[in-house]
């Protein structure tokens, strides 16, 4: 193992977006364990330090591989289609109108009932986004589209949150 290593070599794993998460935790916990600066307590400070640099190396990895979304981001950066969040937001007409007519019926929504029903729309969205992003990055090995999928998904999950605070805000009144 190298601190440079990759997320899926460091974690004995195939570079692939379908990832078994059963897998990914069992491996976790056995790197967790393999590292754990307790593990280096009888060989000093300087050992317990690099166990610490190495513990903190793979949680940050076990975080980005458990997240589709941030594990989909990465593979289409490893593959040198960087996502460019913050200067590349162009996404599809139809997607944008879609983003819209979501936005007017959240802003619209007079009760639960109806911001629940365009939950479970967007929840749907999502669900067929992060299939066509496991077919971009594992059957087609296409990383520039991937990377279009990933920037939709992050508009996608964004607004998935803004309908979590909007029922909140319904259970707290």
């Amino acid at each position: 193992m190298k601190l440079d290593d990759d997320d899926f070599t460091l974690f004995g794993l195939p570079r692939r977006f379908a990832v078994d998460r059963a897998e990914l935790d069992r491996r976790w916990r056995d790197l967790q364990q393999r590292v754990h600066p307790d593990r280096f307590a009888a060989e000093g400070s300087a050992a317990q330090r690099v166990a610490m640099q190495w513990a903190v190396r793979v949680n940050e990895a076990y975080q980005r591989l458990k997240d589709p979304l941030r594990r989909g981001a990465y593979l289409c950066e490893l593959a040198g289609a960087p996502i460019q969040a913050e200067s590349n937001t162009a996404m599809p007409a139809a997607f944008l109108m879609q983003q819209m007519q979501w936005r007017e019926a959240l802003d619209d929504a007079s009760g639960t009932a109806p911001v629940e029903a365009l939950q479970a729309q967007v929840h749907d969205a999502e669900r067929r986004l992060l299939a066509e992003l496991g077919a971009l990055l594992d059957d087609r090995q296409d990383a520039a589209a991937a990377a279009e999928a990933v920037r939709a998904l992050m508009f996608v999950r964004r607004f998935g949150d803004d309908i979590e605070r909007r029922l909140e805000q319904f259970e707290a009144s």
